[in-house]
């Protein structure tokens, strides 16, 4: 039973699962089909005004992390994959000693729970190192995940749309065996100018970008058939427009390093379907942390070469004890000012950060966004409460937005992320459908916002469809045409009207002055 926040009891009244309408996606991207069937009627789910909350997009969010562990290994059965006894290592078939057949752990409970256990952070204990476990659950189901992308995301949509999700971006590693391949015979150049020139050289570049929209163009029909887009009753997954994120993993060589954020960024510039790149892998690890300040020379010069793609990067996850004092004091500020990100995944050391409150005047004159994931901060740094820079980040004006990172790792959703802000910080609806509204105002799709961009002053609507009662269903003659033109808004104006619904359905918890 969900345990709701004392100043939103009594505020509960019957509401249907949301599913959205339709897909106002007008951009060329994978997802625009027709709206989703209603559902078949079936037993009357416990109210929630959590589940029920509409809740924006998510942000900032690891593919292969995203997906339930038990989704995972059914297809490592289906793949006839098998499974090491000593470590817990999905592996390539056949299954010869110190393997067991994946679909063991379908058939067999202890062994299930054994696996779920290894590939997630499930019953990990409260003072166990869960750093560590959570970054190598990775390893240890990394040769399930890359044989099916269109199911995973498939599932990972699904699950955003019926927690009342708009939207998704989601980070993978395009064509990795490529680009991997093309930096290993260009090699390393400390000129970034020469290196850049050295991978378009003889068309390789443009090689992989080609291989990488290839692969997308693969996942998209995987997803469709998986979620049953073409057919009279498509899942709600369809309905969910969603973008990708190239990562490049930084514990890399330079030269792959730089190629992986090259090629995300020439995507970026080539393909709508693709929007950012970002940097993976722990941010303490040796490689990271000698590399950090020249991988953010890396895209601060890419983004010379493709101005219009986006750049959001993990930055500041990180707490005393897990690296020396001084790489606590400048990450952040590199990641914003020299990497020229957008958004900043975690930014946990903010406050160990030189001259933070100047740093976080610099994040909120620019609207750097920061993507909060409570439960992964929780288990990877043990820092919740007070001890999370959420609060000061938003007493300083720095938007936030809630985001789930790695779901499926976590075992939690996006409902359970508003369910800790709000029981947390003592956040009221208003503060709740801020934070909803902010995840689509800082995503990256295309088109102008419903709202006025100096959000200082709170949520308000501005240019054509400023007249207008947002997300009606008959906007006038000038707000239809400028929705038709902004994907943004298109979504934004999708939210709206789950706002009213929901607002309907809770009148006490929703009324203005309620916390």
């Amino acid at each position: 039973m969900p345990v709701i926040p004392s100043h939103l009891i009594g505020a509960f009244s019957a509401l249907a699962l949301l599913l959205p309408t339709a897909a106002y996606d007008a951009s060329a991207a994978p997802a625009a089909p027709a709206a989703p069937a209603a559902p078949a009627p079936g037993p009357a789910r416990p109210r929630d005004f959590f589940a029920d909350l509409p809740k924006g997009g998510d942000l900032h969010n690891h593919l292969s992390g995203a997906v339930t562990t038990e989704f995972l290994i059914g297809l490592a059965a289906e793949d006839g994959l098998c499974i090491t006894t000593a470590t817990t290592t999905a592996v390539p078939p056949p299954c010869g000693a110190g393997t067991r057949p994946a679909a063991d752990a379908v058939t067999d409970a202890a062994f299930r729970k054994q696996v779920v256990q290894a590939w997630s952070m499930q019953d990990f204990p409260a003072d166990g190192n869960g750093h560590d476990h959570f970054f190598a659950t990775f390893d240890k189901f990394g040769e399930v995940p890359w044989r099916h992308p269109g199911r995973i995301l498939a599932e990972v949509a699904g699950s955003a749309a019926r927690q009342n999700q708009f939207y998704l971006e989601t980070m993978i590693t395009p064509a990795s065996g490529a680009a991997r391949a093309l930096a290993d015979r260009v090699g390393y150049d400390a000129d970034l100018d020469a290196l850049h020139d050295k991978l378009l050289a003889d068309g390789g570049l443009d090689a992989v970008v080609r291989q990488a929209r290839a692969d997308a163009d693969t996942t998209d029909a995987e997803f469709r058939t998986a979620a049953h887009c073409d057919t009279p009753r498509p899942d709600a997954a369809c309905s969910l427009p969603y973008r990708w994120i190239s990562q490049a993993g930084r514990l890399g060589t330079p030269e792959r390093v730089f190629a992986q954020l090259a090629l995300g960024m020439r995507l970026a510039e080539r393909d709508p379907r693709f929007v950012a790149v970002n940097l993976v892998q722990p941010e303490d690890g040796e490689v990271a942390l000698r590399d950090y300040r020249l991988h953010m020379r890396m895209v601060n010069y890419l983004k010379t070469q493709y101005p219009k793609a986006h750049v959001t990067l993990h930055a500041g996850e990180l707490v005393p004890g897990l690296v020396k004092p001084e790489d606590l004091t400048f990450h952040i500020r590199e990641a914003a000012q020299t990497g020229r990100a957008e958004r900043i995944g975690h930014g946990v050391s903010v406050l160990h950060e030189d001259r933070w409150e100047s740093l976080m005047r610099y994040m909120a004159d620019r609207r750097i966004a920061v993507e909060v994931p409570f439960h992964s901060n929780a288990q990877i740094l043990r820092v919740s409460g007070d001890a999370h820079p959420f609060a000061t980040y938003r007493r300083h004006g720095v938007p936030v937005v809630l985001a789930t990172d790695d779901p499926g790792v976590s075992r939690i959703g996006i409902t359970d992320e508003y369910r800790w802000a709000a029981q947390t910080y003592g956040l009221g609806y208003p503060e709740l459908r801020d934070l909803a509204r902010a995840s689509l105002e800082y995503s990256f799709l295309p088109g102008r916002s419903l709202w006025d961009r100096d959000l200082r002053r709170g949520y308000r609507t501005s240019g054509a469809c400023a007249g207008e009662r947002q997300g009606g269903e008959r906007p006038g003659r000038l707000c239809a045409a400028f929705l038709a033109t902004s994907p943004k808004a298109q979504v934004e104006w999708r939210q709206e009207a789950a706002f009213h619904r929901f607002e309907a359905a809770y009148p006490v918890a929703t009324r203005p002055g309620s916390r």
